[in-house]
Formats: C-alpha cells, structure tokens, sequence
C-alpha cells in the first residue's frame, strides 16, 4: 500500500514538471515573440554613425514633434540630440526611449 502511495505522489510530481516546463517553454516563446526583429538599413546607419534617436524615431514614422510630444520634452533637446550636440540626460533619454518603443541601451550611439 505504501509503494502505491509513493507511486501515485512520483506520478503526480513528474505531471506537475511536465506542466511547469510546458509553461515555461510557453513564455519563453511569448518572450521570443515580442522581440523585434530590426531591418538591416537600420543596423546600417547605426554602424555608420546616425544617432540611434533620429534612426529609431524614422523607423516608427515619428515626426520630431510627435517624439516631442510623445516622451514630454521640448523638440529643441530632440534636434540637439540626433544631431550630437548635447547627450541629453537620464530622464529625457528615459522618456524617449518609452516613447519609441526601444531599450534605453539601444539609444547609445555606435560611434567608432
């Protein structure tokens, strides 16, 4: 009766692995499926010194306004920082980033 019962829990156990690695499996593949895949124009013109916010924000269809708007900074900071006149800070770089759907890594210039 006891090697049942030991049966039963070892059965049970191994269903609720399988279960969890079928899970985990699952958002693995949720995970994989949101990263985006980037065109090779824009790996391009990172390579050949664009900044990363003026090539992102034309990737997205964004207009300096719109960027402007959408990461609640004055249009001037955006001007100044594609065009590497200013780095920008922490928190607008923050904003933007959120507003071009993009890591804040990814606004780094690839500058060689």
């Amino acid at each position: 009766m006891a090697d049942n019962i030991d049966n039963d829990r070892a059965r049970e156990l191994e269903e609720m692995e399988d279960q969890r690695d079928a899970v985990t499996f699952m958002l693995a593949r949720m995970e994989q499926a949101n990263d985006e895949i980037r065109p090779w124009s824009v790996v391009q013109r990172l390579h050949a010194g664009e900044h990363p916010v003026m090539v992102f924000r034309e990737l997205r269809g964004m207009t300096l306004e719109e960027l402007a708007n959408a990461a609640e900074v004055a249009p001037g900071l955006i001007v100044a920082i594609e065009t590497f006149a200013q780095e920008g800070g922490l928190r607008p770089l923050l904003a933007i980033a959120r507003a071009l759907r993009v890591d804040l890594d990814d606004l780094v210039p690839w500058r060689n």
